[in-house]
């Protein structure tokens, strides 16, 4: 029986994803040979990756001018190499996460990095009213925040170069690609398996790159040059990937995941809001959809890993809070349905009524 999954990361995919990757691991579309094995030099493999950039450009509407890559490391590699590649003096970082906090520290070993942050509050609400100074080389973003449960809902307008991680809201919305420089993220929380990171890159950016000597791999320019073939892409998720954008496009293409996104949302935070037992941790103005957090009102506090048990008994697992913020996260990727937060609000309902 297939459970309902609100893991974090990896994060629960498409039934046509996984059931085409299944059948590409034994036998890559005719081809004799399993995804796990054929060259990624083969005609066979490149129709892959071919069709999985085409699906980039027209799911998320992206501009020709931009290109797409598919690299290892995961958003975090990217850390590293952003301010390696495009900071000479000074960044803008806006710090709304665990993951917005990790990018600062690699940047800072390049130059001076600006921040505003939400720390002050743990990190449960999106800070506003942003001043960028206008000497800034780029303005760095996380639009949704997988620990702490907060999303950057529209996109921002700056005007210094605007680079984006989406790791975990990507294809959940319509973006407007051309307000960002960059966007860059893992794949293992909306889009795919773990082991792939796609960057989506305005090739005139690549002009602003610092002169500095950087190492061959870390440089984006070969990676654009080499259409992420320099080395060996991450074959059979690139092929995970392109299952999930034709999963996206016979949902009804991005309004549809954003109408769904806002469903599962609205019941879920409905049920914790309403609730006696419960209650969400963050600013309702900022709150994500796709990583809901909430913990136990303090006198159920002592019930929480029972309730974790109860949950997994009736098949809704990873809903375990971060160890920083304890409680409860319940996140709703795009491949989650509504049964299964249907499933999920019905056991904390009759979690309440036993206990409350």
């Amino acid at each position: 029986m297939r459970k309902h999954i609100f893991n974090a990361g990896p994060c629960k995919l498409s039934d046509r994803t996984l059931e085409n990757t299944s059948k590409a691991i034994l036998e890559l579309e005719n081809s004799g040979q399993s995804i796990l094995e054929v060259s990624h030099r083969s005609k066979d493999f490149q129709k892959v990756i071919d069709e999985t950039v085409a699906l980039f450009h027209e799911v998320l509407d992206i501009p020709e001018n931009y290109s797409i890559l598919f690299l290892g490391g995961g958003a975090s590699m990217q850390f590293c190499m952003i301010p390696y590649n495009f900071m000479n003096k000074k960044a803008f970082y806006l710090n709304t996460g665990t993951w917005s906090t990790k990018a600062i520290k690699e940047a800072k070993m390049w130059g001076e990095v600006v921040e505003v942050s939400s720390k002050d509050k743990g990190f449960t609400y999106i800070p506003k009213d942003l001043n960028v100074p206008a000497d800034v080389d780029y303005v760095n973003i996380t639009t949704n925040n997988t620990i702490s449960g907060t999303e950057i809902l529209e996109d921002m307008d700056f005007d210094a170069p605007l680079i984006a991680d989406m790791s975990s809201d990507i294809l959940s919305r319509p973006v407007d690609i051309s307000k960002y420089a960059m966007i860059y993220g893992g794949a293992q929380k909306n889009i795919g398996p773990a082991g792939a990171t796609f960057v989506i890159i305005k090739n005139d950016f690549l002009d602003k790159v610092v002169d500095r000597p950087i190492p061959t791999m870390l440089k984006y320019s070969t990676h654009v040059e080499k259409e992420s073939m320099f080395n060996t892409p991450p074959c059979i998720n690139i092929f995970a990937i392109r299952e999930t954008f034709n999963w996206v496009k016979e949902m009804g293409g991005l309004k549809a995941m954003d109408k769904l996104a806002d469903d599962r949302a609205n019941l879920l935070y409905g049920a914790i809001y309403e609730s006696k037992m419960f209650k969400g941790t963050v600013a309702k103005e900022d709150r994500s959809r796709m990583n809901i957090v909430f913990v136990m009102e303090d006198q159920y506090k002592e019930l929480e890993a029972e309730f974790i048990s109860f949950a997994a008994s009736k098949n809704c697992i990873g809903i375990k809070g971060h160890r920083s913020v304890g409680g409860f996260r319940a996140s709703t990727y795009n491949a989650s349905t509504m049964e299964d937060v249907q499933v999920l609000v019905a056991a904390m309902k009759e979690f309440e009524e036993k206990h409350a």
